[in-house]
């Protein structure tokens, strides 16, 4: 396992760049969240829906504006998979509206987790996931809000995604050749996989890479959706894999993106500050 990384000597690394996913400090509301990650230098808040459920959309802009920051992306859509076409087609309207939703909030793209259904084959499944990503496109690029497949870990395979490698959704974004479509890399699910720096030299050649999502993975990990760990409290290479990105010409925001009981548990402002922290020691030691 990584040794935990410490902070930066000075100290002053620019956080212009790191967005935080409102679901990484769940217990804050919107408008507490946006208060403190601001307070702290934080750039952008990647809003997850819950955390606007019940909220005007131009409220919710209006708060994140007057907190000076930006909205790197609707947290998300997708969901494509299951053997009904009516609900397949419900499915993709909920997507058309999701894009509205984004426009809307100010943000510059809707993340996908494309949804699995038990027992059907995947490859019947990855069509039901073309079909619908193609269909809401025409919202997506009317909007200039653009959309980003995430692909997740193979153990998500059987209910959460079809798609489980970057090469899977490099290959959904071929089959549908539209600019405003991409993909949304997050070290969580992709930092296993054996062609990670050649996918990511490809997909950075076509300009695909839409976003990068970091967090860590925990040894042993307790629980397969909320036990994922705070950057350098797990074993992933955060450094290579940001330096490849990097090279694949990525320049975006880098989205701390952290389900985890534990740390939901913790004082969300002092959890904020180690956050700060480990992604200023990260990018100082992915620049040395």
């Amino acid at each position: 396992m990584n040794r935990p990384i410490s902070s930066a000597n000075d100290g002053q690394t620019a956080t212009r760049k790191l967005a935080v996913h409102t679901i990484t400090t769940k217990p804050l509301g919107l408008a507490e969240a946006v208060a403190e990650y601001s307070r702290r230098g934080v750039g952008g808040i990647s809003v997850w829906l819950d955390a606007i459920a019940g909220m005007p959309i131009s409220e919710a802009r209006r708060v994140i504006s007057d907190g000076g920051l930006k909205v790197p992306a609707l947290v998300r859509g997708g969901f494509f998979c299951d053997p009904d076409p009516e609900v397949r087609r419900q499915r993709v309207d909920q997507n058309r509206r999701l894009i509205e939703t984004a426009n809307e909030l100010g943000a510059e793209m809707l993340v996908l987790v494309v949804g699995a259904t038990p027992g059907v084959a995947l490859d019947r499944q990855r069509g039901w996931v073309a079909q619908g990503v193609s269909a809401m496109m025409g919202e997506a690029k009317a909007s200039g809000v653009r959309v980003a497949i995430e692909p997740l870990h193979p153990m998500y395979a059987a209910d959460r995604s079809c798609l489980n490698r970057l090469g899977d959704a490099r290959a959904m974004c071929e089959q549908i050749n539209d600019p405003m479509l991409g993909v949304a890399v997050d070290v969580y699910h992709v930092w296993w996989d054996p062609d990670l720096p050649a996918e990511l030299a490809r997909l950075g050649a076509q300009g695909s890479i839409f976003a990068y999502h970091l967090c860590d993975w925990r040894v042993p990990t307790r629980d397969m959706l909320n036990d994922r760990a705070l950057m350098g409290d797990g074993c992933i290479d955060l450094v290579t894999i940001t330096r490849s990105v990097r090279a694949a010409g990525f320049d975006g925001w880098d989205e701390v993106e952290i389900f985890s009981d534990d740390h939901w548990r913790e004082d969300q402002r002092t959890f904020l500050d180690r956050i700060v922290e480990r992604y200023q020691s990260l990018q100082a030691r992915v620049s040395g």
